[in-house]
């Protein structure tokens, strides 16, 4: 099939998809804070069972949407989780909020990979960075409206709008998949979804960028590097988007406020992919992906044990510049040196995420459940692992190369 038609369409779903997910997350573990009594290390714990259901479902979900079709997989998933939605707007009990969630984030799993898949399906070597590009900045400029606005829709709206605004978006994108589905089907009756109807000849072998050539690392070494660094970056991510909510108990911010003060790193991410997608210099420069870690950590550990909110403002800063590069060079790698295929790619790409959701909160709540004299202790915990993943780069950076670089070869 081909999708260029309908490529405003998809970062349309995309935008759709990351704000209302942003948005439900985020704020439903303010409502866990105040309803059920959650802290540190039940919010903690919450977010590991979640990010292991992530971890199992993309994975799948990627392979899933090469064998069922894009679309049919992204409408699956999108149904799923307005199944779960509802269920949780309709019974608040504590055991239904908390399977509801798990149901709604299987369905969510699934819709990253076919999104991914679409925007980025058909584009040849020039389009791909470009449609890399725009996709980032889609996703990470509607999740940091989600997460900004967001503190004001449930400080005005409640759990009205906690689960009728992300309902609403469900229900605009089911509709436009199924027009999707109608038109794509209509325009190739005889085709197999998701499949060109007349295939071209297989293309060239892809070879990575120019830059890729001079360096003394070989590019395969880039992608292990970039894939070792984004999971450690989402243990990250999710540590501290899971004690938010207790870092604002702690400076005494409402949800409205939280949105404000704690969405800048949001703001920074969408800032850095926008200066990574025109400025490629950094394209298979190992000091720029070392050097963003060693912010990532810095920024992680100031911005949980700042005693003051103007330093977990700059801490912020520093956190979303680092952990827009690793992303960046996570998918831009993949892109350009792996050779799986679209929806494979973004399954993988999305388990490896999955596992740093599920592993940092898993460790920090297991340290504070077996520590619980301070709440610092998973900080240290987290902080520590993010450590042995500096280690990993610098190992794999300095290891002995047992493959011939591709400029060498002839």
């Amino acid at each position: 099939m081909h999708w260029r038609p309908y490529k405003t369409l998809f970062f349309v779903l995309t935008g759709l998809n990351s704000f209302a997910t942003t948005f439900f997350f985020n704020y439903l573990l303010f409502l866990f804070r105040n309803q059920f009594h959650f802290g540190r290390k039940e919010t903690l714990a919450l977010g590991a069972v979640h990010g292991l259901m992530y971890l199992f479902f993309s994975w799948r979900g990627g392979r899933l949407a090469q064998r069922l079709g894009y679309l049919p997989t992204l409408g699956l998933g999108l149904s799923i989780m307005l199944a779960s939605l509802a269920a949780a707007g309709l019974f608040p009990a504590f055991a239904v909020q908390v399977g509801a969630l798990m149901v709604w984030t299987a369905g969510m799993s699934l819709t990253w990979p076919a999104l991914e898949a679409l925007v980025c399906d058909g584009e040849d070597e020039r389009g791909l960075p470009r449609m890399v590009g725009i996709y980032n900045l889609t996703w990470a400029g509607t999740a940091a409206a989600g997460y900004f606005t967001g503190g004001a829709i449930f400080d005005y709206l409640g759990l009205a709008g906690l689960y009728g605004v992300p309902l609403a978006v469900l229900v605009l994108q089911i509709s436009a998949v199924a027009w999707l589905m109608r038109r794509t089907a209509a325009a190739s009756p005889h085709a197999q979804q998701d499949k060109p109807a007349d295939p071209p000849p297989p293309p060239p072998a892809h070879a990575p960028e120019a830059a890729a050539l001079a360096q003394p690392v070989p590019p395969e070494t880039f992608l292990k590097m970039a894939w070792l660094a984004n999971p450690f970056a989402y243990m990250a991510i999710n540590t501290i988007v899971l004690i938010i909510p207790d870092l604002a108990r702690h400076f005494q911010l409402t949800p409205t406020q939280s949105g404000i003060f704690c969405s800048v790193w949001f703001f920074m991410r969408l800032l850095a992919f926008a200066v990574l997608w025109k400025w490629t210099a950094w394209h298979y420069r190992f000091r720029w992906l070392a050097g963003s870690y060693v912010a990532l950590v810095a920024g992680f550990l100031t911005l949980l044990l700042a005693p003051q909110l103007w330093l977990v403002i700059v801490a912020q800063i520093l956190f979303g510049l680092a952990t827009g590069l690793i992303y960046y060079s996570s998918l831009f790698y993949a892109m350009d040196v792996g050779e799986a295929s679209q929806g494979e790619h973004g399954g993988l790409h999305e388990a490896a995420i999955g596992l740093g959701i599920c592993v940092g909160p898993a460790l920090g709540a297991a340290s504070l459940y077996a520590f619980p004299g301070s709440s610092h202790t998973g900080t240290y915990a987290v902080g520590l692992l993010l450590l042995t993943g500096l280690a990993g780069l610098l190992w794999l950076r300095w290891r002995p190369s047992r493959q011939a670089h591709p400029s060498r070869q002839s």
